[in-house]
Formats: structure tokens, C-alpha cells, sequence
């Protein structure tokens, strides 16, 4: 059997189109885009060649496109730098409770470091911010909203609209214009080649598209930045990308990533079509075959590439190095907090326990995948919950307790504290 790649989430792979459009840029057209002799004006032209295409399919002016090191970077940017630029306007900034971290941690440094007031939202217990709890959260000190357009782990949609239309009312009913705060940042990242990205539709005023999430170069991103909207640059140095993020620019990267973000967009539609039922065949054939789980997210307000499910009596962990011994690449939460040992923050947001959030497990499909994929995961996933079942010290289900059991599991409550009292008791 072939590996299977199931991580989709984390990385993709480089698309040979992608790869061949920046071949020249890795060889022969190396030169330095500030520099004014012929190789350098080739390197320019080919820049802003990249940031119209990204422009046109987003829906955006050309000098609304920054480019940037990252996912990670742009979500910086974005927070750090049109907070601090507005602070004569207000202090208050507000975020969901299960933002990436590279929105989440700079946002708890403002709170902790520059006395910003943080409001985070709560979430439903499938993942969906309320548009209308954040309208209640805004008042005349806030500055910036930011909420991921689709999450990381669990796959749940935001009602993005909704939220920006709720920004756009409280600013008519305090007087505000679109040129003033709070502004609406989101993080697209997952969202890029499933789901609308065109700026104009979606009303944000700053999103965030990372090239390794759509089959382009790491080490490549832009910030969507609606023209007359403010930022403090985060990193010092020349005047590259209208001095928001000086450095010489990575031209083979960001022609990569134009050509990455143009194929991506055009195939969303089928694509989402194609891996809609793999999800979904995913999904049910857990459930069928593997008792005592929980599926985390929205069920249908869910990208067509995410499954998320907590499987009770076992740690993510073991699962995915047993997995792997399989020659299938799975996840159990953010790739970028992979060193942590603490459970998923998104999960526990969602109401779980922590031992549930424990258990998680994610599959992110791709371009790649097939039915066969998803088969060979079905045939290989429920022999190793049996068998790290049969070693657990948590799954003290027995045959006797085991609906009250599964159960509770499914409604996110610790269960398992109950079977352990009821193995004590005798029961």
C-alpha cells in the first residue's frame, strides 16, 4: 500500500505547475527586485505580475496585496499592526476563542504586554462564532475583530458575512465610516481553494492566504490589506511592500504562490464536489465501526476536506505513531503547536474535557486522495483503537455500561471517572 497522506491541513505538496512557473526565478532570472539594472527589472516585473494575478483572484487592488513570509507573519501583521495603528482610537480588540495562534498569541501580547483590553468569543458547541454576541461585544474602544473564515482542526465555516455585516451596522449606528474602526481581519488559510475568497464579497478588510496550504511554496503568504487601512510595520528595514515588510522579496516563492492560489480557485468548486463523500465515507465508517466517538465541528458548516473526531480511551498521540506504522499521515491538532503536550485549545473551546481533547484525531484530505485512501484507513483505524483499548488505563467501558458510557462520551462529558467508580463499586 502506497502512504497515505492525510495531513493536508498541515502541508501540501508543490504542484508541478506551481514548481515549473518558478523555476526561472530559482536559476537564471536570481535578481534582486530593488535593483535598477535589466535582471533586477525582470525580477520586478515578474513581483508585480504575481501580485495583480493574486489581486484579480481575490477581488482586490494590486497595492492591497503584501507579500509575506507566511501564514504566520500576515496574521501578525494584521493584529499587531493595526491594533498599535489605531490605539488613538481605542484599546479593545476581539478574537474567537479557537484562533490559530499566530492570532491567538499575539493578541494575548497586547493584552499581557501593551495593556490592549482583550474580548474573546465563545463558541458554540460545534465550533460557530455568534454574529450576534459579537455585536454585543463591540463598543466605541474597538479596534479590530479578528475570526478565522474556516478553522485549522475542526474544519467549522464561520458566517463570515454575517460578521462583517454586524461590524458594519454597529459603525452605521455610531456614526463610523469604512474608513474607520473596528475593522474585520480573517484568517483564510484552510478557507483557500475550498471556499470565496473574493475580498468584495466578503467585506473583510484584512485576510490572510498562505502558499503551503494550496499546493505552492512554504515560506509564502500575503495580507489582504483594504486600501487606506493603516498598519505599523512589525519589522524594520528598506522599503520593500510599502515598508510593511522590508527584506529583499522572494521572487520564485511568490510567482509560485500566484500560480498556486489561480489553480486552486479555479478547481474549488470541483474539488470540494470530489471530496465531499470521501469526508463524508470517512466519517460514517468510523462511526460504524468504532464505538464511542465524537465528531468535532459543525456537521455540515465543515470544509470538505476535514475530519475531526475524538475516539474515547486513547491518546491522539499513540494513534497517530501507529497510524504511521501503517504508512498513514493523520494529525491530532495544529501542526504549528505540534511540540505542545497541552490538549487542543479549539477542542476544549467546544466544551469538551481535556481527555477528550486528548483523544482527537484529524484527517485532512487533498488533491490525492481516493476512495482506495480512505478505505485502507477504514480497514487499518479500528483494529489499532482495539488494540490500544485493550492496553488503556481510561477505557473501563464494559459490555455492561457501555451505552451509558458512549454516550456521555458523545455529549463531552468524562466518563470515564463513572466507569471506574462503577468498577470500584463492583458493578
Amino acid at each position: 500500500m502506497k502512504p497515505v497522506y492525510l495531513d493536508h491541513a498541515a502541508a501540501t505538496e508543490l504542484d508541478p505547475r506551481v514548481r515549473a512557473a518558478m523555476l526561472p526565478f530559482l536559476e537564471f532570472e536570481f535578481g534582486n527586485p530593488s535593483a535598477i539594472y535589466s535582471l533586477g527589472r525582470r525580477a520586478q516585473d515578474a513581483l508585480e505580475k504575481a501580485r495583480a494575478e493574486i489581486a484579480q483572484v481575490i477581488g482586490a487592488r494590486e497595492r492591497e496585496v503584501i507579500f509575506t513570509s507566511g501564514g504566520t507573519e500576515s496574521d501578525n501583521l494584521a493584529i499587531l499592526g493595526a491594533v498599535r495603528a489605531y490605539k488613538e482610537k481605542g484599546n479593545q480588540l476581539v478574537i474567537s476563542e479557537i484562533e490559530h495562534s499566530a492570532v491567538k498569541r499575539a493578541a494575548e501580547h497586547l493584552a499581557k504586554k501593551e495593556g490592549f483590553d482583550l474580548v474573546t468569543l465563545s463558541v458554540s458547541s460545534d465550533g460557530l462564532v455568534s454574529s450576534k454576541e459579537l455585536a454585543q461585544k463591540i463598543t466605541d474602544r474597538t479596534t479590530l475583530v479578528s475570526i478565522m473564515y474556516a478553522n485549522n482542526e475542526i474544519g467549522t465555516i464561520q458566517p463570515i458575512r454575517e460578521i462583517v455585516k454586524a461590524v458594519r451596522d454597529w459603525k452605521r449606528g455610531h456614526g463610523r465610516g469604512p474608513g474607520d474602526p473596528p475593522f474585520v481581519h480573517t484568517d483564510a488559510c484552510q478557507a483557500a481553494g475550498y471556499l470565496d475568497i473574493n475580498v468584495g464579497r466578503l467585506g473583510v478588510d484584512l485576510m490572510t492566504i498562505n502558499g503551503s496550504k494550496i499546493y505552492g511554496p512554504k515560506g509564502t503568504a500575503i495580507l489582504f490589506k483594504r486600501e487606506g487601512i493603516r498598519l505599523e510595520p512589525i519589522i524594520f528595514g528598506g522599503g520593500q511592500e510599502q515598508r510593511l515588510r522590508p527584506g529583499t522579496e522572494n521572487v520564485a516563492g511568490f510567482v509560485g504562490l500566484a500560480k498556486a492560489l489561480e489553480i486552486a480557485d479555479a478547481r474549488r468548486k470541483t474539488e470540494s464536489a470530489r471530496l465531499r463523500p470521501l469526508r463524508d465515507r470517512l466519517i460514517s465508517g468510523i462511526f460504524e465501526q468504532i464505538p464511542d466517538c465524537r465528531l468535532n465541528g459543525h456537521q455540515n458548516e465543515r470544509l470538505p476536506n476535514n475530519v475531526n473526531v475524538s475516539i474515547s480511551g486513547v491518546e491522539g498521540e499513540a494513534l497517530l505513531l501507529y497510524l504511521d506504522n501503517e504508512g498513514i499521515a493523520a494529525a491530532t491538532g495544529s501542526a504549528c503547536d505540534s511540540e505542545s503536550l497541552d490538549p487542543s485549545h479549539v477542542i476544549l473551546a467546544l466544551g469538551a474535557p481535556y481527555e477528550t481533547a486528548h483523544s482527537s484525531l484529524r484527517f485532512t484530505l487533498g488533491r490525492g486522495t481516493t476512495r482506495k485512501d480512505i478505505d485502507y484507513v477504514l480497514e487499518k483505524l479500528p483494529l489499532i483503537v482495539k488494540l490500544l483499548r485493550q492496553v488503556s488505563p481510561v477505557y473501563s467501558c464494559n459490555a455492561k455500561n457501555r451505552a451509558e458510557c458512549a454516550k456521555a462520551f458523545v455529549a463531552g462529558r468524562p466518563y470515564w471517572e463513572k466507569a471506574r467508580h462503577s468498577k470500584k463499586s463492583g458493578s
